[in-house]
């Protein structure tokens, strides 16, 4: 069975755009984290804090938030056209990317990157946040990396099943 014309074009768009976060989340997992972490404390603190606040006005934004509605309609594709052989790879790729990228960075990351936003770089105590900010920030990054490349994967699957 062939998928509609907007479901294929909506799973390549998602596909492309899950790869690009995957990409971003993996390189901030294997060095950008890794680097910020070997430089004095208060710069690497001030360049995380500079990051955090430039990325909200990037082009990253619309892609965050438009391959998240975009798996969720292909989760809802999924279930709604189990006799379809894509809609298996779909919702699975949709509720994976929501739930290990989405919810990931909303519950985990986003109040991470809100401490670290109000801490002074070179005051004192600002080393065990930046500390515990490293550990944990990488830790949850690196779950949404592979949530990311799992559904980017899953996506190409289900144009691949077509």
């Amino acid at each position: 069975m062939t998928l509609t014309p907007m479901i294929e074009v909506l799973l390549w768009l998602t596909a492309i755009g899950t790869g690009l976060v995957a990409g971003l989340f993996f390189a901030f997992s294997t060095f950008v984290m890794t680097a910020l972490a070997a430089i004095p404390q208060s710069h690497g603190i001030a360049a995380m804090q500079a990051i955090n606040t430039v990325i909200l006005r990037s082009l990253f934004m619309p892609l965050f938030f438009g391959t998240t509605l975009a798996g969720l309609v292909l989760a809802g594709y999924g279930l709604l056209h189990s006799e379809n052989p894509a809609s298996a790879p779909a919702l699975a790729g949709g509720t994976i990317y929501f739930v290990g990228m989405f919810l990931c960075t909303v519950v985990f990351n986003v109040p991470l990157n809100n401490r670290l936003a109000a801490v002074t770089p070179s005051a004192e105590g600002s080393s065990a946040v930046w500390r515990r900010y490293l550990k944990e920030w990488t830790a949850w990054n690196h779950v949404r990396t592979m949530s990311s490349t799992v559904a980017c994967a899953l996506y190409l699957a289900a144009i691949a099943a077509t």
